[in-house]
Protein backbone atom coordinates (compact mmCIF):
# COMPACT_ATOMS: atom_id res chain seq x y z
CA UNK A 1 0.00 0.00 0.00
CA UNK A 2 1.10 3.57 -0.71
CA UNK A 3 1.27 5.67 2.45
CA UNK A 4 0.39 9.36 2.71
CA UNK A 5 4.00 10.16 3.55
CA UNK A 6 5.16 8.51 0.32
CA UNK A 7 2.62 10.51 -1.66
CA UNK A 8 3.58 13.79 -0.04
CA UNK A 9 7.27 13.13 -0.74
CA UNK A 10 6.70 12.38 -4.45
CA UNK A 11 8.66 14.60 -6.83
CA UNK A 12 6.51 16.81 -9.08
CA UNK A 13 7.48 19.13 -11.94
CA UNK A 14 5.17 21.90 -13.19
CA UNK A 15 5.76 22.95 -16.82
CA UNK A 16 3.77 25.98 -17.98
CA UNK A 17 4.82 29.21 -19.69
CA UNK A 18 2.14 31.19 -17.82
CA UNK A 19 3.39 32.41 -14.45
CA UNK A 20 -0.14 32.65 -13.05
CA UNK A 21 -0.78 28.96 -13.76
CA UNK A 22 2.54 27.97 -12.19
CA UNK A 23 1.84 29.96 -9.03
CA UNK A 24 -1.69 28.54 -8.76
CA UNK A 25 -0.48 24.95 -9.07
CA UNK A 26 2.40 25.53 -6.64
CA UNK A 27 -0.04 26.94 -4.09
CA UNK A 28 -2.48 24.08 -4.56
CA UNK A 29 0.25 21.43 -4.20
CA UNK A 30 1.71 23.09 -1.13
CA UNK A 31 -1.74 23.29 0.49
CA UNK A 32 -2.20 19.57 -0.27
CA UNK A 33 1.03 18.74 1.58
CA UNK A 34 3.36 17.96 -1.32
CA UNK A 35 6.90 18.84 -0.32
CA UNK A 36 9.01 18.16 -3.43
CA UNK A 37 7.69 20.46 -6.15
CA UNK A 38 9.69 22.17 -8.90
CA UNK A 39 8.54 24.40 -11.74
CA UNK A 40 9.86 25.68 -15.05
CA UNK A 41 8.47 28.02 -17.67
CA UNK A 42 11.04 26.77 -20.22
CA UNK A 43 9.82 23.53 -21.87
CA UNK A 44 13.24 22.93 -23.42
CA UNK A 45 14.60 22.31 -19.91
CA UNK A 46 12.23 19.45 -19.09
CA UNK A 47 14.23 16.55 -20.53
CA UNK A 48 17.45 17.68 -18.86
CA UNK A 49 15.69 18.11 -15.53
CA UNK A 50 14.02 14.71 -15.76
CA UNK A 51 17.27 13.04 -16.82
CA UNK A 52 19.10 14.55 -13.85
CA UNK A 53 16.42 13.61 -11.32
CA UNK A 54 13.43 11.62 -12.63
CA UNK A 55 10.10 13.01 -11.49
CA UNK A 56 7.18 10.95 -10.23
CA UNK A 57 4.77 13.33 -11.98
CA UNK A 58 5.06 16.05 -14.62
CA UNK A 59 2.20 18.54 -15.00
CA UNK A 60 2.70 19.60 -18.62
CA UNK A 61 0.97 22.44 -20.43
CA UNK A 62 0.35 21.63 -24.09
CA UNK A 63 0.25 25.13 -25.60
CA UNK A 64 3.60 26.83 -25.13
CA UNK A 65 5.72 28.92 -27.52
CA UNK A 66 8.84 27.56 -29.18
CA UNK A 67 8.26 23.99 -27.87
CA UNK A 68 4.77 22.66 -27.17
CA UNK A 69 3.79 19.83 -24.85
CA UNK A 70 3.70 17.23 -27.62
CA UNK A 71 7.31 17.98 -28.50
CA UNK A 72 8.26 17.75 -24.84
CA UNK A 73 6.69 14.26 -24.59
CA UNK A 74 8.62 13.10 -27.67
CA UNK A 75 11.81 14.31 -26.04
CA UNK A 76 10.92 12.59 -22.75
CA UNK A 77 10.66 9.21 -24.48
CA UNK A 78 14.43 9.24 -25.00
CA UNK A 79 15.24 9.71 -21.32
CA UNK A 80 12.68 7.54 -19.53
CA UNK A 81 14.14 4.94 -17.18
CA UNK A 82 11.22 2.61 -17.92
CA UNK A 83 8.25 2.56 -20.30
CA UNK A 84 6.08 4.69 -18.01
CA UNK A 85 5.68 8.38 -18.94
CA UNK A 86 4.50 10.16 -15.76
CA UNK A 87 2.72 13.04 -17.49
CA UNK A 88 -0.60 14.76 -16.88
CA UNK A 89 -1.25 17.31 -19.63
CA UNK A 90 -2.89 20.68 -18.97
CA UNK A 91 -5.09 21.87 -21.81
CA UNK A 92 -8.03 24.08 -22.65
CA UNK A 93 -8.53 22.37 -26.02
CA UNK A 94 -10.87 19.33 -25.85
CA UNK A 95 -9.49 18.08 -29.17
CA UNK A 96 -5.98 17.82 -27.73
CA UNK A 97 -6.91 15.35 -24.99
CA UNK A 98 -7.10 12.23 -27.14
CA UNK A 99 -4.00 13.19 -29.08
CA UNK A 100 -2.09 13.70 -25.81
CA UNK A 101 -3.12 10.27 -24.50
CA UNK A 102 -2.04 8.69 -27.77
CA UNK A 103 1.31 10.46 -27.43
CA UNK A 104 1.94 8.81 -24.06
CA UNK A 105 0.32 11.07 -21.46
CA UNK A 106 -1.38 9.21 -18.61
CA UNK A 107 -4.15 11.70 -17.91
CA UNK A 108 -5.28 15.27 -18.55
CA UNK A 109 -6.58 18.25 -16.57
CA UNK A 110 -8.85 20.76 -18.26
CA UNK A 111 -8.37 24.50 -18.15
CA UNK A 112 -9.65 26.57 -16.47
CA UNK A 113 -8.76 24.49 -13.43
CA UNK A 114 -11.30 22.87 -11.18
CA UNK A 115 -9.24 22.64 -7.98
CA UNK A 116 -10.99 19.52 -6.68
CA UNK A 117 -10.42 17.79 -10.04
CA UNK A 118 -6.76 18.84 -10.03
CA UNK A 119 -6.18 17.44 -6.52
CA UNK A 120 -7.97 14.19 -7.33
CA UNK A 121 -6.23 13.53 -10.62
CA UNK A 122 -2.80 14.31 -9.17
CA UNK A 123 -3.32 11.98 -6.21
CA UNK A 124 -4.66 9.16 -8.40
CA UNK A 125 -1.78 9.55 -10.82
CA UNK A 126 0.81 9.47 -8.04
CA UNK A 127 -0.74 6.37 -6.46
CA UNK A 128 -0.54 4.53 -9.78
CA UNK A 129 3.00 5.71 -10.41
CA UNK A 130 4.28 4.68 -6.99
CA UNK A 131 2.50 1.32 -7.18
CA UNK A 132 4.10 0.77 -10.59
CA UNK A 133 7.51 1.51 -9.07
CA UNK A 134 6.87 -0.81 -6.11
CA UNK A 135 5.91 -3.57 -8.52
CA UNK A 136 9.07 -3.08 -10.56
CA UNK A 137 11.16 -3.22 -7.39
CA UNK A 138 9.38 -6.36 -6.20
CA UNK A 139 9.97 -8.04 -9.56
CA UNK A 140 13.67 -7.14 -9.41
CA UNK A 141 13.94 -8.58 -5.89
CA UNK A 142 12.11 -11.73 -7.00
CA UNK A 143 14.39 -12.21 -10.00
CA UNK A 144 17.47 -11.77 -7.82
CA UNK A 145 16.10 -14.26 -5.27
CA UNK A 146 15.32 -16.83 -7.97
CA UNK A 147 18.81 -16.42 -9.44
CA UNK A 148 20.37 -16.84 -6.00
CA UNK A 149 18.31 -19.94 -5.20
CA UNK A 150 19.08 -21.42 -8.63
CA UNK A 151 22.80 -20.93 -8.03
CA UNK A 152 22.47 -22.55 -4.60
CA UNK A 153 20.62 -25.53 -6.07
CA UNK A 154 23.24 -25.99 -8.78
CA UNK A 155 26.01 -25.84 -6.20
CA UNK A 156 24.16 -28.33 -3.98
CA UNK A 157 23.63 -30.66 -6.93
CA UNK A 158 27.30 -30.42 -7.86
CA UNK A 159 28.30 -31.31 -4.29
CA UNK A 160 25.85 -34.21 -4.27
CA UNK A 161 27.23 -35.61 -7.49
CA UNK A 162 30.79 -35.16 -6.30
CA UNK A 163 30.08 -37.03 -3.08
CA UNK A 164 28.18 -39.70 -5.00
CA UNK A 165 31.13 -40.22 -7.29
CA UNK A 166 33.53 -40.48 -4.35
CA UNK A 167 31.30 -43.01 -2.59
CA UNK A 168 30.63 -45.25 -5.57
CA UNK A 169 32.01 -46.63 -8.82
CA UNK A 170 29.52 -44.69 -10.88
CA UNK A 171 26.69 -42.17 -10.76
CA UNK A 172 23.87 -42.42 -13.27
CA UNK A 173 20.67 -40.74 -14.38
CA UNK A 174 17.94 -42.04 -16.67
CA UNK A 175 15.00 -40.38 -18.40
CA UNK A 176 11.39 -41.46 -18.06
CA UNK A 177 11.93 -44.05 -20.80
CA UNK A 178 14.78 -45.73 -18.95
CA UNK A 179 17.61 -44.48 -21.18
CA UNK A 180 20.78 -43.08 -19.69
CA UNK A 181 21.07 -39.29 -19.81
CA UNK A 182 24.08 -38.89 -17.53
CA UNK A 183 26.73 -41.38 -16.47
CA UNK A 184 29.82 -40.71 -14.38
CA UNK A 185 32.27 -43.57 -14.02
CA UNK A 186 32.93 -46.81 -15.96
CA UNK A 187 29.34 -48.04 -15.82
CA UNK A 188 28.94 -48.41 -19.58
CA UNK A 189 32.13 -50.43 -19.92
CA UNK A 190 31.42 -52.46 -16.78
CA UNK A 191 27.82 -53.27 -17.61
CA UNK A 192 28.04 -53.26 -21.38
CA UNK A 193 24.79 -51.32 -21.70
CA UNK A 194 25.74 -48.34 -23.80
CA UNK A 195 22.26 -48.15 -25.32
CA UNK A 196 20.01 -50.43 -23.25
CA UNK A 197 18.04 -49.15 -20.26
CA UNK A 198 19.29 -50.29 -16.87
CA UNK A 199 16.06 -52.19 -16.31
CA UNK A 200 15.84 -53.55 -19.84
CA UNK A 201 15.13 -57.25 -20.19
CA UNK A 202 18.03 -59.57 -20.98
CA UNK A 203 18.13 -61.12 -24.42
CA UNK A 204 19.14 -64.82 -24.22
CA UNK A 205 19.95 -64.86 -27.92
CA UNK A 206 22.64 -62.28 -27.31
CA UNK A 207 24.10 -64.27 -24.47
CA UNK A 208 24.63 -61.16 -22.39
CA UNK A 209 24.61 -63.20 -19.18
CA UNK A 210 22.34 -61.06 -17.04
CA UNK A 211 20.23 -62.85 -14.43
CA UNK A 212 16.72 -62.58 -15.86
CA UNK A 213 14.93 -62.81 -12.50
CA UNK A 214 17.06 -60.09 -10.95
CA UNK A 215 16.62 -57.83 -13.94
CA UNK A 216 12.85 -58.35 -13.92
CA UNK A 217 12.68 -57.51 -10.21
CA UNK A 218 14.61 -54.30 -10.82
CA UNK A 219 12.46 -53.52 -13.84
CA UNK A 220 9.26 -53.93 -11.81
CA UNK A 221 10.62 -51.67 -9.07
CA UNK A 222 11.41 -48.93 -11.56
CA UNK A 223 8.07 -49.35 -13.33
CA UNK A 224 6.39 -48.76 -9.96
CA UNK A 225 8.58 -45.67 -9.52
CA UNK A 226 9.87 -46.91 -6.19
CA UNK A 227 13.29 -46.16 -4.71
CA UNK A 228 15.67 -49.07 -4.25
CA UNK A 229 18.67 -49.46 -1.95
CA UNK A 230 21.63 -51.79 -2.44
CA UNK A 231 19.87 -53.88 -5.05
CA UNK A 232 22.20 -56.69 -6.14
CA UNK A 233 22.29 -58.24 -9.59
CA UNK A 234 24.82 -60.30 -11.46
CA UNK A 235 26.17 -61.20 -14.86
CA UNK A 236 27.83 -64.41 -16.04
CA UNK A 237 30.43 -64.03 -18.79
CA UNK A 238 30.90 -66.66 -21.52
CA UNK A 239 33.98 -68.04 -19.75
CA UNK A 240 32.02 -68.58 -16.55
CA UNK A 241 33.30 -65.54 -14.65
CA UNK A 242 30.63 -63.83 -12.56
CA UNK A 243 30.34 -60.11 -11.98
CA UNK A 244 28.17 -58.80 -9.18
CA UNK A 245 26.90 -55.23 -8.83
CA UNK A 246 24.99 -53.27 -6.23
CA UNK A 247 22.93 -50.23 -7.17
CA UNK A 248 20.72 -47.74 -5.36
CA UNK A 249 18.36 -45.36 -7.06
CA UNK A 250 15.48 -42.96 -6.55
CA UNK A 251 12.81 -41.58 -8.88
CA UNK A 252 12.98 -37.93 -9.94
CA UNK A 253 9.97 -35.69 -10.39
CA UNK A 254 9.75 -32.33 -12.16
CA UNK A 255 7.10 -29.65 -12.33
CA UNK A 256 3.56 -30.67 -11.39
CA UNK A 257 5.04 -33.87 -9.88
CA UNK A 258 5.67 -35.33 -13.33
CA UNK A 259 7.99 -38.35 -13.33
CA UNK A 260 11.18 -37.51 -15.26
CA UNK A 261 13.41 -40.52 -14.56
CA UNK A 262 15.79 -42.06 -12.04
CA UNK A 263 19.17 -41.26 -10.57
CA UNK A 264 21.43 -43.37 -8.45
CA UNK A 265 24.82 -44.83 -7.67
CA UNK A 266 26.37 -48.25 -8.13
CA UNK A 267 29.44 -50.28 -7.24
CA UNK A 268 30.92 -53.53 -8.42
CA UNK A 269 31.10 -56.06 -5.57
CA UNK A 270 32.68 -58.94 -7.41
CA UNK A 271 34.98 -60.76 -4.98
Amino acid sequence: MITDSELRAASILIVDDQEANVLLLQRLLADSGYTCVRATRQPAEVCALHRHQPFDLILLDLQMPEMDGFQVMECLKSCLLDDYMPVIVLTAQPGHKLRALQAGARDFISKPFDLLEVRTRIRNMLEVRLLYRHLAHANAVLEATVAERTAELRESEARFRSLAELASDWYWEQDEHGHFTRVSGPVLEMLGISVDPLAGAADPARGDGWNALERQTLRDTIAARQPFLDFTFSRVHPGGAVQRFRVSGEPMFGEACRFVGYRGIGVEITA
